[in-house]
């Protein structure tokens, strides 16, 4: 069973047994998985064609196999390799762990065990009766001396089918005991393996156990305890941060030309895309004015695509260590692939990429900006990046090529109809209790007031606005009126005042290269007002004119 469902990797491993390559490592944390794999391929002679006994060693029990639990002389790595090169008959021996020995996280490699797999390379390549050696470790650690000597194989983490068949096995077994209610749509269950993708087999079963057990019951709402298992892989590390948000796309004030296209691309990683021919879509590029939601939408994306939101820190990767940064960058890339479907998150990516050209640090951070763009182009695990950028001109051009992204948006100074929507959910957020109300209004002639005095603000400011009329009440104990919001809106000055040219020039950039994130329809409304307020360069708001 289990080596239908890897067929491909069984081929390309029985075709490495018999073309007689002497070293294999396998880097993988499912050794078990791995070794039952290897040991279906040993055996399978319409495959390898000579069928082979099968060891295992490790440092704690030495050779075993075939019937023999272990053999303590065995135990020590160079007695080990001594044995195999001894051994006469044909044989696999997997070799748990021996990357330990090769150095790397702070240990000394050990001279002697490296030299030996040297010296035995020839020997079982030209050996009468054929032999392999498999390393299968956690890490790839891979000393200089053995580049040329260990061919290295991928392992992938379980396909869609292997999660699918151990759920469905847990289903059947829960359903005949009938202790667990089972409450899942066919396409409900083909969600909760999706998002148990990028986990091992065991964890993804842990996962599934602990949904069941949880509420005694397993339905699509157990979603969110199988990302809190990815959650646990993102903790481990350093350079990527799982972000866990509760913001709806409703939250989000406007930007409709935008949200109408992320929601037509939701389910898009789903087995029923493919009908339509879909690929998963790469990923978008939002830039546009500070404050105007590019962040808040990135957040709202994962709640909506009930998808893990990984941010990536840009200042994480390139660390002070000489050819860690690249290692870095890799990492991440691996990390947001293993948990996939995901959203990757570069916020301001323009202060990560923008030394590209430099050559101030021996070209790190071209290498690392490189190795980024070609992922970014070849990529084929349903990783969705979402990059935002204020500055769009401190980006090298490459990083704008066709293939990069899908869809470049520019998110401009909102318009009346989205300041709006920004009021209504920043008022009715925060204007709960009675008390606060008051008689505050908050109906349509009130929203309308407030956006029409806020022309040339953008959300993040409407949002302080919000919130200093909140505290001048506060500080009052007594509820909110409309001239504390007034009051805040005349001590602040927006930055399309203060950092006018700047939003021209992003303009200027975005009016031909561009998606506006605003519908036409919204956009044709620009009063005089922010004209005489931010000059003539704010009165032609940018990107191109498509609606979705």
């Amino acid at each position: 069973m289990v080596a239908d469902r890897n067929y491909a990797f069984n081929i390309q491993l029985a075709n490495l047994f018999k073309a007689r390559f002497p070293f294999l490592y396998i880097p993988t944390w499912e050794e078990d998985r791995a070794l039952a794999i290897i040991a279906m391929v040993t055996k399978d002679e319409s495959l390898i064609r000579t069928s082979r006994a099968l060891f295992t060693w490790t440092m704690t029990s030495g050779i075993s196999g075939e019937g023999n639990p272990g053999r303590e002389e065995t135990k020590s790595p160079l007695k080990a390799l001594e044995y195999i090169e001894n051994y006469s008959e044909p044989a696999v021996f997997v070799l748990k762990d021996f990357h330990v020995f090769f150095g790397g996280q702070g240990r000394t490699p050990d001279f002697q065990v490296i030299r030996k797999i040297r010296d035995l390379v020839p020997v079982l390549k030209q050996s009468s009766k054929p032999k392999n050696v498999v390393l299968v470790s956690p890490f790839l650690v891979l000393p200089n001396e053995l580049q040329k000597d260990l061919t290295i194989v991928d392992f992938d983490l379980p396909s869609f089918e292997e999660i699918k068949n151990i759920l469905r096995e847990m289903i059947d077994t829960n359903k005949r005991s009938g202790r667990i209610a089972i409450e899942l749509a066919p396409d409900e269950e083909d969600r909760l393996v999706r998002a148990a993708l990028g986990l091992t087999l065991y964890e993804a079963e842990n996962s599934f156990a602990r949904a069941m057990v949880e509420d005694g019951s397993l339905n699509i709402g157990d979603l969110e305890v199988i990302l809190e298992e990815k959650r646990q892989i993102i903790k481990k590390s350093e350079i990527l941060e799982f972000v866990k948000t509760d913001v709806r796309m409703d939250d989000v004030g406007g930007l409709e030309n935008l949200k109408r296209w992320l929601t037509k691309r939701n389910k898009s990683w789903l087995d029923s895309a493919r009908k339509y021919r879909l690929l998963p879509p790469k990923g978008v590029l939002i830039t546009g004015v500070p404050g105007c939601g590019k962040s808040l939408t990135a957040k709202a994306v994962s709640a909506m695509w009930q998808l893990p939101l990984l941010r990536l820190d840009l200042g994480k990767i390139f660390s002070g260590i000489v050819g860690s940064s690249e290692a870095n960058m890799r990492q991440a890339i691996k990390t947001a692939e293993a948990i996939a479907p995901s959203i990757l998150w570069i916020d301001e990516i323009e202060k990560g990429f923008s030394g590209t050209e430099s050559t101030g640090d021996s070209g790190t951070s071209s290498r690392v900006f490189s190795t980024f763009l070609t992922w970014m182009q070849e990529k084929n695990k349903p990783v969705f990046v979402i990059a935002t950028a204020n500055n769009i001109h401190l980006l090298p051009p490459e990083f704008m090529r066709k293939g990069r992204f899908d869809e470049i948006f520019f998110v401009d100074l909102p318009t009346l109809n989205e300041r709006i929507d920004i009021f209504k959910v920043h008022l009715k957020k925060r204007l709960v209790e009675p008390q606060v109300i008051g008689e505050f209004k908050m109906d349509e002639d009130t929203f309308k007031r407030l956006a029409d005095l806020t022309e040339g603000f953008v959300g993040a400011e409407i949002e302080q606005l919000v919130i200093s009329a909140l505290f001048e009440a506060f500080y009052d104990e007594r509820s909110i009126t409309m001239e504390d919001i007034e009051k805040s809106i005349e001590n602040t000055v927006p930055l399309s005042i203060t950092q006018a040219e700047q939003i021209g020039r992003i303009r200027e950039w975005a009016n031909v290269r561009a998606v506006a994130a605003t519908p036409q329809a919204d956009r044709s409304e620009y009063t005089k007002k922010t004209e005489q307020a931010g000059g003539d360069i704010l009165s032609s708001r940018g990107g191109r004119t498509l609606d979705f």
